[in-house]
């Protein structure tokens, strides 16, 4: 099983401009995902819309992943994302992160809770896949 992980995952999403999101989406999405983040549900069509939404807003970024644990189809970790937005103004949340994989290794669902270290109120919706 090849198995996708949240930094791979983020940089197709967000900051990897040669492939399509609907590419990204398929490399590391099962087609019934489903996350949570911060007690917000989203299906993978919202989850998607808010990729779209955030593409148009992030200019770079990188991930730092701290720790990062597979158990089977069991994956948490813990990351911190840095985004420069295109206004230029910067962003940095740490990400705690419970979720299943699919057979094949692509995730089925993320449980997540964010923790702003560097933004403002309104930077928390990059979070958010609501």
């Amino acid at each position: 099983m090849s198995r996708t992980g949240i930094e791979a995952a983020l940089n197709d999403l967000l900051f990897n401009r040669g492939i399509t999101l609907a590419e990204a989406a398929e490399r590391h999405f099962a087609p019934d995902y489903r996350q949570r983040t911060d007690g917000e549900w989203a299906d993978r069509a919202q989850f998607l819309d808010h990729i779209g939404h955030l593409r148009g807003i992030v200019a770079d970024g990188h991930v730092d992943v701290h720790e990062e644990l597979y158990d089977g189809t069991k994956y948490a970790d813990r990351h911190t994302c840095h985004i420069t937005k295109t206004d230029g103004s910067t962003v940095a949340m740490e990400v705690y992160v419970f979720a299943d994989l699919t057979a094949d290794g692509r995730f089925r669902r993320i449980e997540e809770t964010t923790l702003m270290l560097k933004g403002t109120d309104a930077d928390r919706d990059l979070g958010s896949a609501r």
